[in-house]
């Protein structure tokens, strides 16, 4: 029976990829398949076999700019309920976090998901906001609350973002010179395949979109040497056993019902046009921008900026590492963390600090 840690596939592919005498720079963007990457090993026998991987923005709670970390904090200090997921509680914001606030008294809940929220919403008295982060893979979720008639005490602050458009950002910065890109295979279930295409057509990058065993880490590494070997740049799916080419259209169904596309600002980035996902007109009475506009707009009059020493909109844009950073592991830690990309663990410095903790381990 195949397995997906399968030992002597693997010892396979990297004899394969050994004897291309390779020289080449790949990107993923998301944090599933960097736990994968540091958790199993695999970045060191990649560079030894001359494959440099980096992380891109593929961590939800990373991308998320100062200014949304800090309309969440204003809101709770108002006295709104805030519904968040636990990756978002230590993020810095200018001057505290939400674990702060909720120290203080504020009203944190943490969620495992929007669900969570609308369920605690009809048993609250005030308002309650729950905090929308993520990709096309939990934008569905908070889609389908909005269109499923929650209270009216509920409503959802909009952080999501979308990849593809940070995906053209990447490639037409050219800070970093890829010769591929492991898609993310979660969002991919979702958006399917067609949306990715323009970066073979338009930018000449081979692409595969690939799951997260380290089997298929291995192996959609393995498909994208081999279009950089060939001279080729096309889109592969290794993920077929999960991804469809048409995706899932309920989902997005409902994410065209309850958005619209609107540029989006994302940590380290300049806007990106089209990138993110503000609440439809239609729905507006549960667009927590909106109804709590007195609280949230004068943040948006504000420029913040990053924690002093941080630089994970570096590390978001694949042009450093998580131990390039001179705080990394020293001022920055996931108990004292600077920056998110140290909170989330989908985060770059997270999971590079968390996996070196236990090889260090006697």
């Amino acid at each position: 029976m195949f397995r997906l840690r399968d030992r002597e596939t693997s010892r396979k592919i990297m004899s394969e990829l050994e004897g291309m005498r390779l020289d080449i720079t790949l990107m993923h963007v998301c944090g599933t398949h960097q736990d994968t990457l540091i958790r199993f090993g695999l970045e060191g026998e990649f560079r030894r076999v001359g494959i440099d991987i980096r992380q891109g923005p593929g961590c939800p709670v990373c991308v998320t700019p100062p200014q949304e970390i800090e309309m969440t904090m204003a809101l709770a200090k108002a006295g709104v309920t805030i519904a968040a997921f636990g990756d978002l509680m230590k993020v810095p914001g200018e001057a505290q976090s939400l674990t702060d606030i909720r120290a203080e008294g504020g009203d944190v809940r943490i969620v495992f998901g929007v669900d969570d929220a609308v369920s605690m919403a009809k048993r609250l008295d005030g308002e309650m906001v729950f905090v929308g982060i993520g990709f096309e893979t939990t934008a569905p979720t908070t889609a389908s609350a909005l269109l499923s008639n929650p209270p009216d005490n509920f409503s959802v602050l909009s952080c999501h973002r979308t990849v593809p458009p940070a995906l053209r950002a990447i490639s037409s910065m050219g800070e970093i010179k890829l010769h591929g890109m492991i898609q993310p295979g979660h969002v991919s279930t979702i958006i399917g395949t067609a949306p990715y295409e323009f970066l073979s057509a338009e930018h000449g990058i081979p692409q595969v979109i690939a799951g997260f065993e380290p089997l298929d880490l291995m192996m959609g590494v393995y498909m994208l040497a081999r279009q950089h070997a060939e001279g080729r740049a096309e889109l592969q799916n290794e993920y077929s056993r999960v991804v469809r080419t048409e995706g899932n259209q309920a989902a997005l169904l409902a994410m065209k019902k309850a958005f619209v596309p609107a540029d989006a600002q994302w940590r380290g980035f300049p806007t990106i046009p089209n990138s993110g996902l503000m609440i439809a007109g239609d729905l507006e009475a549960f667009d927590a921008r909106k109804k709590f506009s007195d609280i949230v707009s004068p943040i948006l009059d504000r420029e913040y900026r990053e924690p002093e020493g941080c630089r994970c909109g570096e590390m978001l844009r694949g042009v450093i590492t998580s131990e390039d950073c001179p705080l990394f592991g020293s001022r920055c830690t996931p108990q004292s963390p600077v920056g998110p990309c140290m909170v989330s663990r989908e985060g770059s410095c997270n999971i590079s600090h968390r996996y070196q903790r236990a090889k260090r381990r006697p």
